[in-house]
Parts: structure tokens; C-alpha cells; sequence
């Protein structure tokens, strides 16, 4: 029988205006200086917060490269990865909310050299987990990538993003709910691997945001705290685990059917919440109205209309949902006939 091997980050920072600190913290991982670190970051935040990064870690005494990703694409990680592989880096950084992040990880990985995570929004848990999501990927909408060595999560910067992110972190978190259901669900029916402690872990981010959603929704930077140590907690469930198992079930498959046929795709972490309530609702589960409340009250989108997406686009991609990956979950392996789908929409009020 094989091992189940656990990689966890070796530190996670969290504090105020502890972005000041990257060098020292570098230094603190057994980074030496005149090391070699190479930076990814997308060009709005280089220009609102990671150019002083660079410079703070050129000053300290290592040898940068910064390297600009505008697209989160295979293609473009694939660049960049030539780019930093003649480089030589010994570190690379991730600097950003999403895509840079998710392109630093994959990169990392492919180069066989330690990642840092320094979030500015938080939005999904990829700001932390194993999994890189890139466009462009045959086969699953995410691929195994690598554990960051560290998170560096200021909170003073994450405030800053908008809050449209934040909400669309919540979102996604709630999603543990469904992930979980339809990954027990896998083990029972398909004889899947299933981690009671992974399960729990990932359960208890969801129901933190929950607990203190009315901090949430009031802006206070507490409450940006709570949604970032929620998704720290999700990332590391999935690296409990060794799949994205417990932080995404259908609720993400509905997500990333939406962004291949919806015309503009919402926020990632917008869809889930979406798929989150249509899914608990298919589940029999009564829960499904209380995300619906929490998630409106803090101001993130319940209906196609809130999303920006056609009612019908919605409906397809209920019915090709279980198609996007080969995972198990509530949709089964036939997926939903349209007329289900769109009885479903129309139950939990995502459509008219």
C-alpha cells in the first residue's frame, strides 16, 4: 500500500503590516542571502504593493527577477517557467490574489524549488493549498502543484483589495459544505479514499465564516482576518488530504462548467456560493437557505441575475457540470436533465 504523504507549510505569517518583513522572513526559512529569489506578480499589484517588496528583498541582500504574469494560462506559466529555469532560482514568490499565485506554485513545482505565498486579496483558498488553477489544461480545471513553504498574509494589504474578492471568499469557503458531503458520498459509493480529519478541518473553515459573518459583512479588518485564516485552513486540509477533495465537490464543478460557457464568468468564488446553495438544496440539506441569507447579507450574489449570467447559461452548465473533471459527487455520472436543472434554479431562486 502506498504512503499517504502530508506536506504542510512550514510557517504562516499573519499580523498587520508584516509585509515589511518579507526579507527577514526569507532569512528565517533558511534562505541565505545572495540566494537567488525570483517574483511573480501581476502588473497592478507590482505597482500597488509588490514593487516595494522587490525592492525591501533586493536591499536585504538577494538576487532578484521579477517577472510580470497578465494571464493566468498554462501558456504563460510555461514562459515564465522558461524564463526562471534559466534564472536558477533558489526561491520563488508569489505575489498577488489569484493567478500570480497559481502561476508561482506551478512553476515552483516544475523547477523542484521551495514556493512562498504572499496573498493581497482573498478570495479562494489557492492562496495556500497544493493546487494551481490555470487555463489551458487538458484534463482538470486544477493540477497538483506544491505546498507553499510559507504564507506571508498581511492583513492591512488584503483590506485594501476590494471587497468584491473578500465576499467572493466567503463564497468559496461555504463551498466546504458540498465538498465534503460529495466526497463522503464518493467513498461510500465508489470506494474512494476518504480523511475524517481532513473532512472536519475543511468543514470547520466554512462554519468559522459562518459563525462571524456579521463581522464580515461590517468591513472591519477583523473580519478580513477571519475569511484569510478560513482559507489558510481549507489549503491545508487539501494538503491533509492529497486532493482538493474537501474543499471542492459539485459546488466547483457548476463554477468551472459556468466559466467555459458563460459569456463573462463572475468571480470564482462568486459561482461557488451559487452552486453551494443549489447543491445543499439537491442534498436535501435545509442548510441551504442559511449560505443564502449569510451570503446576501454580506453582499455577495445569490441569483444568475447578481452574477451577470443569463438564466439559460446557468442551466447549462448544471447539466454539464459532472462532465468538467472525473469526480464523484451529487450529480452522479449522467448529471442533471435540463428540466431538473432548471427546476432546481428556480427552487432555490437563482433564476426567475
Amino acid at each position: 500500500m502506498n504512503p499517504h504523504i502530508i506536506e504542510l507549510p512550514k510557517k504562516i505569517y499573519i499580523g498587520y503590516n508584516i509585509i515589511k518583513n518579507t526579507p527577514q522572513y526569507l532569512e528565517s526559512l533558511g534562505l541565505e542571502k545572495r540566494s537567488t529569489v525570483a517574483i511573480v506578480t501581476g502588473p497592478n499589484v507590482y505597482n500597488i504593493i509588490a514593487r516595494e517588496v522587490v525592492t525591501s528583498i533586493k536591499e536585504y541582500g538577494y538576487d532578484t527577477q521579477l517577472l510580470i504574469a497578465d494571464k493566468p494560462t498554462k501558456e504563460q506559466a510555461d514562459k515564465l517557467y522558461t524564463e526562471i529555469r534559466e534564472y536558477n532560482a533558489d526561491t520563488v514568490i508569489g505575489i498577488g490574489g489569484g493567478k500570480a499565485i497559481d502561476i508561482a506554485k506551478y512553476i515552483s513545482s516544475r523547477i523542484k524549488k521551495p514556493f512562498v505565498s504572499i496573498p493581497t486579496a482573498a478570495s479562494h483558498d489557492g492562496i495556500a493549498s497544493p493546487f494551481a488553477s490555470l487555463k489551458g489544461l487538458n484534463g482538470p480545471t486544477s493540477v497538483k502543484a506544491v505546498t507553499p513553504i510559507a504564507i506571508i498574509a498581511d492583513i492591512d494589504v488584503i483590506s485594501r483589495a476590494p471587497r468584491r474578492l473578500l465576499k467572493a471568499g466567503v463564497g468559496d469557503l461555504v463551498g466546504k459544505l458540498v465538498a465534503v458531503k460529495d466526497w463522503r458520498l464518493a467513498h461510500k459509493l465508489k470506494g474512494e479514499y476518504y480523511g475524517e480529519y481532513a473532512a472536519q478541518l475543511a468543514l470547520l473553515s466554512a462554519k468559522h465564516v459562518i459563525r462571524y459573518h456579521e463581522l464580515i459583512a461590517s468591513g472591519n479588518p477583523e473580519g478580513v482576518r477571519i475569511v484569510v485564516e478560513a482559507l489558510i485552513s481549507s489549503s491545508v486540509a487539501m494538503c491533509i488530504a492529497g486532493s482538493s477533495r474537501p474543499a471542492s465537490g459539485s459546488e466547483h464543478l457548476f463554477s468551472h462548467a459556468l466559466d467555459i460557457v458563460a459569456p463573462k464568468p463572475a468571480l470564482h468564488g462568486e459561482q461557488v456560493g451559487v452552486g453551494t446553495i443549489m447543491m445543499l438544496y439537491l442534498y436535501g440539506d435545509p442548510r441551504w437557505k442559511k449560505v443564502k441569507r449569510i451570503l446576501q447579507k454580506i453582499g455577495a450574489p445569490t441569483t444568475a441575475k447578481e452574477l451577470g449570467i443569463p438564466d439559460h447559461i446557468i442551466i447549462k452548465a448544471l447539466t454539464i457540470a459532472h462532465k468538467v473533471r472525473k469526480r464523484y459527487t451529487i450529480l452522479g455520472d449522467n448529471g442533471l436533465t435540463w428540466e431538473a436543472a432548471e427546476k432546481l434554479a428556480k427552487e432555490t431562486g437563482v433564476i426567475d
